[in-house]
């Protein structure tokens, strides 16, 4: 049987978070920024109902992994593809290289993956690459 990926989603009547466990870093952005939203030590720990749709969508755009995403639920809210922004590039201190905007991505092995974002390793300790793991804490990296 083949490892399916884990995808929770936790939802409002405007927006679902969703949280792709095997992508996270535990960066701890998001528990940082909302923590009435984020609750690590509670089931669920995700609740959404706890912040405007704005300050999700913001905090959501943060999330250094791409492990947090949202999908909006109304037809008024719904974004289209023309609104994706540009690409936006920033290296994190001490951390990945965090890219936004629409990327497609050739591995070494053919596969093709496309992502709204992505953390890119800039350490080398990860066990993910081209992605971060969050390794870079542990091997001491500086930059």
């Amino acid at each position: 049987m083949p490892n399916r990926e884990v995808v929770k989603e936790y939802a409002t009547k405007e927006i679902a978070v969703i949280w792709i466990p095997k992508k996270c870093i535990h960066s701890e952005i998001c528990v940082k920024t909302l923590p009435k939203v984020y609750k690590p030590s509670e089931k669920p720990w995700i609740v959404p109902d706890n912040a405007s749709m704005k300050e999700l969508k913001s905090q959501i755009d943060k999330c250094p992994s791409g492990a947090l995403e949202y999908r909006l639920l109304n037809e008024v809210s719904k974004e289209t593809k023309s609104n994706i922004m540009e690409k936006k590039i920033e290296v994190l201190k001490n951390g990945p290289l965090m890219v936004h905007g629409t990327q497609e991505i050739t591995h070494c092995d053919g596969r093709i993956e496309i992502k709204e974002k992505a953390a890119y390793c800039r350490c080398g300790a990860s066990a993910n690459k081209p992605f971060c793991d969050g390794k870079h804490r542990s091997a001491g990296f500086e930059g």
